[in-house]
C-alpha cells in the first residue's frame, strides 16, 4: 500500500466583537445625542483570508428603514495633534473600513475587504469603530453624533448601564377621572419613555409618540408632585415644568415622533426617587399647565 500525504492546510481564524450603543462608554463627556433608539447595537466580524488579506463584516441591528448609515474605521491619534483636538484622525481610514448602506428595520450588515492583515488588525492596528447617526448631517468631529463608538477589532468591556422603558397610553381618566380628557384629538395616541443610563452619571430621556398628527406641535413636560393645598390653583403637581428631568416638544409626522434630551439627573434618581407626572399636552387647543383635561396623555413620570 502506497500511502502519500500533503502540507498541512492553514487554518484560517475568525473573531467576532460585540458593541453597545454609545452611551459615554468610551468618551464618558460625549454620549450620544440624538432621537435614534438606543436599541441599536452592532457587531464585527474580522476574517482571515487564504490570499493573506482581511474580510471585516459590520451587522448592525435594529436599524431604521430606509436611513444611510455611513460606517467608519478612523485611526487614533494624539488629541494634541489634530485639527479638532480628537484622540483620532478626522479622516477615516477607507483601505481598512468606510461604507455605508440603507437600514431595512432590522439586521443589516456592510462588508470590506482590506490588505491588512487579521494578526495586524487584531494585535498592531490601534483605532475606533464609528457609526455615524443616519438622522444628523454626518461629522468626524462631534462624538456626540455617533451612534456606536468603540475599540475597533478588540474586546469591548461590558458597561452594565442600564435602560428602561414605560408605555403610557391615552388620557381617558386614569390618575384621575376628573382629568379625562377633553378634546377632539384621536385617542389612538400612545407614548413611551425610554430612560439610558449614561456613563457621566446623567440619563438620556427618549419620549416617542405613536399615532401623531402630521404637522401639529406637541408639547411634553415632567411636573413635579405637589400637595394642591398649596399650589395657585389646587394642581397636585407644581405648574412650572420640571427642565431638569424632561421638558421638549415635537412635530407629529402621523405615526411616530421621537425626541430626546439629556437629565442631569441620574438614572437611579429619576426611576426611584423622583415623584412626578408625565403631560403630552393637546397640540389642538391652546396649552395649560392648570387644567389637565387638555392633556392627551397623563401618567407618572418613569413608573
Amino acid at each position: 500500500m502506497i500511502a502519500s500525504c500533503k502540507e498541512d492546510e492553514k487554518v484560517l481564524m475568525s473573531t467576532t466583537f460585540n458593541y453597545e450603543f454609545n452611551n459615554g462608554q468610551v468618551v464618558s463627556s460625549a454620549p450620544y445625542m440624538g432621537n435614534h433608539s438606543s436599541d441599536l447595537s452592532a457587531s464585527m466580524k474580522v476574517e482571515e483570508l487564504e490570499n493573506g488579506n482581511t474580510l471585516i463584516s459590520v451587522s448592525i441591528f435594529n436599524s431604521l428603514d430606509g436611513e444611510v448609515y455611513h460606517v467608519h474605521a478612523h485611526d487614533a491619534a494624539d488629541p494634541t495633534q489634530t485639527p479638532n483636538g480628537t484622540p483620532y484622525n478626522e479622516t477615516p481610514n477607507s483601505s481598512l473600513f468606510a461604507t455605508s448602506t440603507a437600514g431595512n428595520g432590522g439586521t443589516i450588515t456592510l462588508v470590506q475587504e482590506t490588505e491588512m492583515s487579521y494578526d495586524e488588525i487584531l494585535n498592531s492596528y490601534s483605532g475606533f469603530l464609528v457609526i455615524h447617526d443616519p438622522l444628523q448631517s454626518m461629522s468626524t468631529t462631534d462624538i456626540s453624533t455617533y451612534i456606536v463608538l468603540g475599540t475597533f477589532a478588540r474586546e469591548q468591556a461590558s458597561s452594565n448601564l442600564s435602560s428602561s422603558s414605560y408605555i403610557y397610553d391615552f388620557n381617558t381618566g386614569q390618575l384621575d377621572i376628573a382629568f379625562t380628557y377633553n378634546g377632539t384629538h384621536s385617542n389612538t395616541l400612545k407614548s413611551m419613555i425610554t430612560l439610558d443610563q449614561l456613563a457621566n452619571n446623567m440619563t438620556r430621556v427618549t419620549v416617542k409618540l405613536m399615532n401623531s398628527i402630521s404637522g401639529e406641535t406637541y408639547h411634553m413636560h415632567a411636573h413635579d408632585m405637589a400637595d394642591p393645598l398649596t399650589t395657585p390653583n389646587g394642581t397636585p403637581y407644581d405648574e412650572s415644568p420640571n427642565a431638569d428631568v424632561f421638558v421638549s416638544s415635537v412635530l407629529g409626522t402621523g405615526g411616530d415622533a421621537t425626541v430626546s434630551t439629556i437629565s442631569p439627573m441620574t438614572y437611579s434618581s429619576l426611576t426611584t426617587n423622583y415623584n412626578g407626572f408625565f403631560v403630552v399636552h393637546d397640540p389642538l387647543q391652546n396649552m395649560s399647565t392648570t387644567n389637565p383635561s387638555t392633556y392627551v396623555i397623563l401618567g407618572i413620570f418613569a413608573r
